[in-house]
């Protein structure tokens, strides 16, 4: 008999209350989703066992869309529709996005930056959203289990815009978000309780369109991070930029490319220098005519290419190591994440600074999200014993207030462990003045115009007083996520005005909803056209295998029977063409109806061969 386990009060739920919840790290290039299994933490795999989708979208139609490997596979014949590295123009404005060089056609779109493809006019929010809802229903058909949420990594330098922007793109995907988790921090959680390390730890995270650097201090379970830094214009994309120019100047300098073939060339461009990680020489063909038709390149090419991007990323950890009044010989260790850290020049040139081998002993695609799904196990309410832990995070990027003049009066300063709260006194300026506007920015430059805007908003009902009299208590509030409220109270009066900070070249609640709704008009035509897959899917199958059938017994028909079963495959063939599922449902029935009898007989002759020569004694 089977002895039951009981465990400690208060440490493990009862079966049927365990809360499943996932991590996602959405990513540039690839996205990927885990989560914690009889207290495993592990990425979750699709039907054909792969765990990492390329966080590719392709649209046939503005309902009919291709996600991950489906939609990379278009990319050389569609390369302007096939949407890639979108996550550099989350949460970004028109003018933004414009000067983040992506090869794509760019429009306006209410608040927010769009991307005109053939056959849709999509966001970057939408885009996320196709690959967070792909990556949803995986972890849905892998745990087999509703989802109580999410915690989905983003850049540690991911601003307000860029971090709504993610929220948003998930309530579109169905997802409700626990937590949005700095990626360094993720992969520190992951390596921390992996490994059980101690002190000070720097994560050296380089994906393929982002940079994120971070110091963190792990003590007995706390994990503090004590700065970050980075370039969310600064990753895998950037390399593919360079091996791209070179190959402009020494191969076809008087060339102008068009932005479909600009996309063919970074396309090869990544392939190649994917390649060089274990090779000393790679070519990939282009897909072009001409001078441009292949790139050929040498590591000792792509290390020169190197230097000054990987330069760039070390003057974001320089800047970091000195916010935190921390010495190169202070580090434990640097723990390296993202796929562009396979590449042996960067692994080498980060050794070189921090004056000691880098840890890669996990899997630097995996190990965000492995980080991110022990956090949202956490959040679900599913603490073990052994879980005792606690995740200290920064706010990246300094927050104020414009004052007199175009001045920034800040008010929490950048590294500023969240969930943090801080409040400062202003005063009228104005003998008489009964209202006050209020402009949020965020930056780290003294002028109003060298940062960015997050919202405006008033403060009325002010009592009329002389200048200088009025007390106006201003309170900046960071939740866990790293997004804002702001509120504004006279004391005297007790008047109060507050804002949630939504950036104004975000979306709008109307837009958000919009596309909620679209997901569910569209609800019934999906349904209708899984049908119709699966039922092709089916079809086919069938086919094969009354093929196989007839190659190997065929014999065993008489020529009006092989005639008839002939017939009905050549139905079932029309009917495939026709993208009817009733029709094809049809055909099948009839198909099988009309094998019935050859499937006996072929039954009956198995049984003879393995009954001939046989005695009785012996069956």
């Amino acid at each position: 008999m089977a002895l039951l386990q009981i465990s400690e009060p208060g440490l493990s739920p009862a079966p049927h209350e365990r809360r499943v919840a996932i991590g996602i790290d959405l990513g540039t290039t690839h996205s990927l989703v885990a989560a914690v299994r009889h207290s495993v933490a592990q990425v979750l795999q699709d039907e054909h066992e792969q765990a990492l989708l390329p966080s590719a979208v392709y649209y046939e139609s503005p309902t009919d869309i291709l996600i991950g490997q489906e939609a990379l596979a278009l990319q050389r014949q569609h390369p302007l529709d096939t949407l890639v590295s979108t996550k550099r123009l989350m949460g970004k404005s028109l003018a933004d996005a414009q000067q983040a060089q992506v090869p794509y056609r760019l429009s306006q779109l209410g608040n927010s930056v769009a991307i005109d493809t053939t056959h849709a006019t999509v966001t970057p929010v939408e885009v996320a959203a196709q690959v967070l809802m792909a990556l949803r229903q995986r972890a849905q058909a892998a745990l087999g289990d509703d989802l109580v949420g999410a915690v989905i990594t983003v850049p540690a330098y991911f601003d307000d815009a860029q971090r709504q922007a993610t929220r948003d793109a998930a309530r579109i995907a169905g997802l409700t978000v626990l937590r949005l988790l700095n990626e360094p921090t993720a992969a520190a959680l992951a390596y921390g309780l992996d490994n059980g390390s101690q002190g000070v730890y720097a994560v050296y995270d380089l994906g393929g369109g982002t940079f994120d650097f971070s110091l963190l201090r792990l003590t007995q379970g706390v994990f503090e991070v004590i700065a970050t830094g980075g370039d969310t214009a600064l990753g895998g994309d950037d390399f593919d930029r360079a091996i791209v120019t070179d190959a402009l100047q020494k191969q076809a300098p008087d060339t102008t490319l068009d932005a479909a073939s600009e996309r063919l060339l970074l396309r090869a461009a990544r392939q190649v220098r994917e390649q060089l990680t274990t090779v000393d020489e790679a070519t990939q063909d282009t897909g072009l005519e001409g001078a441009l038709s292949s790139l050929t390149l040498t590591r000792a090419d792509l290390d020169r290419l190197s230097d000054v991007l990987i330069e760039r990323s070390l003057d974001c950890v320089k800047q970091a190591l000195l916010d935190a009044e921390v010495q190169v010989s202070e580090i434990h260790g640097v723990v390296m994440v993202g796929g562009a850290t396979r590449m042996p020049v960067v692994q080498r040139k980060v050794g070189e600074f921090f004056k000691t081998d880098p840890l890669v002993n996990l899997n630097p695609d995996e190990v965000v999200a492995i980080g991110a799904a022990k956090q949202a196990n956490l959040l679900a309410g599913n603490r073990s014993a052994d879980e005792d832990w606690l995740l200290l995070d920064v706010t990246p990027l300094s927050l104020g207030l414009e004052t007199m003049g175009g001045l920034v009066e800040t008010i929490i300063t950048r590294n500023s462990t969240i969930p943090v709260a801080r409040a400062q006194e202003f005063t009228t300026y104005q003998d008489g003045q009964t209202a006050m506007s209020l402009h949020v920015v965020q930056g780290e430059r003294d002028l109003v115009s060298e940062c960015r805007s997050l919202a405006r908003f008033e403060l009325r009902g002010i009592p009329a007083m002389v200048a200088g009299a009025a007390r106006i208590r201003v309170t900046f509030q960071i939740d866990a996520d790293g997004l804002l409220n702001v509120t504004a109270r006279e004391m005297l009066s007790g008047v109060e005005s507050s804002i949630t900070v939504k950036p104004s070249h975000g979306l709008s609640d109307e837009e958000i909803a919009r596309m909620l709704q679209d997901g569910v008009n569209s609800a019934e035509s999906d349904a209708q056209d899984r049908m119709l897959r699966e039922q092709q899917v089916q079809a086919q199958q069938l086919l094969e295998s009354v093929q196989a059938a007839l190659d190997q017994d065929a014999d065993l028909l008489e020529d009006n029977e092989r005639n008839r079963i002939d017939e009905q495959m050549q139905r079932v063939k029309i009917s495939l063409e026709s993208h009817d599922t009733d029709m094809i449902h049809e055909a099948c029935e009839a198909l099988s109806r009309e094998t019935d009898d050859f499937a006996a007989k072929r039954m009956d002759r198995s049984i003879r061969a393995v009954l001939t020569g046989r005695t009785l004694d012996e069956l």
